[in-house]
């Protein structure tokens, strides 16, 4: 009787435990049947040769966000991240593998050249537009022209006053871009320097080092006493444009800057616009680098006021 019992106590028991597995699978089952399910019909995670990340000049950022912007209206499947920060910061995220492309409104530095090869990158560089930094003041100012020797003179310090230039007798108040600025950088070779690799001079030390081109702006429209400088493609109707002359010759002739006279050579601070890259470019750098030397993708350069490589 007792080996009877024992034989029902394990049926039962066996019975139970098929019947809890049973309800485990249905409802393993029932929880697939609720999960997402892919869905043919959404847009397909990017491939990462379609990613490319772009950082640096602060004076070619709305140009590089326009070409980016261009591309990935022909192009949806790519993304293009463009950040500014200034050419210096450019250049850094290139030599520490962090960017693709680096912007840059003032060519490499040999310093910069050997930390990259050091750290295993080659820059390579390519020549995106042409750009003329403007001299800009208050729309009041009475002064419309100036030498290159006297804006270094400005700027170094030694004038101080407007009426020492034919203008009101005002406090000059210097503004200029921070030292990581490509443009900050030019200017003080090609203009404080003008041009002498043994020159040394330096900002003065009251100069106002604003962080971009819309705070000089700014500046300019609210401080009758301002001068600053900016690249061509951020002025506005709002400020007033100073002609410069190079001063050489019997004859000093002013230029006002535009792609014209960058083109034609005689407007006196004129420069390149670079962008750079880590060796060669390969995939879908190399379809984008292709793509800016494209009529398509320089007509946006005429469009933002800067100067297209192609033009005559």
């Amino acid at each position: 009787m007792s080996s009877l019992i024992t034989v029902l106590k394990v049926a039962i028991i066996t019975w139970m435990y098929s019947r809890i597995h049973l309800v485990f699978i249905l409802l393993l089952l029932m929880l697939a049947a609720c999960s997402p399910q892919p869905n043919n019909d959404e847009t397909p995670q990017l491939d990462s040769s379609e990613y490319l990340n772009n950082v640096g000049s602060d004076t070619m950022v709305n140009l590089a966000l326009a070409w980016a912007e261009q591309y990935q209206q022909i192009n949806p499947s790519s993304t293009i991240s463009v950040t500014g920060g200034g050419s210096g910061t450019g250049i850094a995220s290139l030599i520490n593998k962090t960017t693709d492309i680096a912007n840059a409104s003032r060519r490499i530095k040999a310093v910069e050249i050997d930390n990259a090869q050091a750290n295993g990158v080659e820059p390579i560089e390519f020549i995106v537009a042409k750009d003329a930094i403007a001299v800009i003041v208050n729309p009041n100012n009475p002064v419309d022209q100036l030498t290159l020797q006297q804006l270094s003179d400005i700027y170094s310090g030694k004038i101080s006053n407007w009426a020492e230039l034919g203008g009101e007798d005002r406090p000059i108040v210097r503004l200029s871009r921070e030292t990581n600025s490509g443009t900050h950088v030019h200017f003080l070779e090609q203009v404080l320097r003008l041009g002498s690799k043994e020159d040394k001079t330096l900002f003065s030390t009251d100069t106002l080092l604003l962080p971009s081109s819309e705070v000089i702006g700014a500046e300019i429209r609210n401080n009758p006493n301002a001068i600053g400088y900016d690249g061509l493609g951020y002025v506005t109707p709002d400020m007033k444009v100073i002609v410069v002359s190079d001063g050489l010759g019997e004859e000093a002739e002013f230029i006002y800057p535009s792609a014209e006279t960058v083109n034609d050579g005689t407007y006196p601070i004129a420069r390149d616009l670079y962008m750079y890259t880590a060796g060669p470019p390969v995939g879908f750098v190399k379809t984008y680098m292709d793509w800016i030397f494209s009529p398509e993708a320089q007509i946006i350069v005429t469009q933002l006021g800067f100067v297209p490589i192609n033009s005559p």
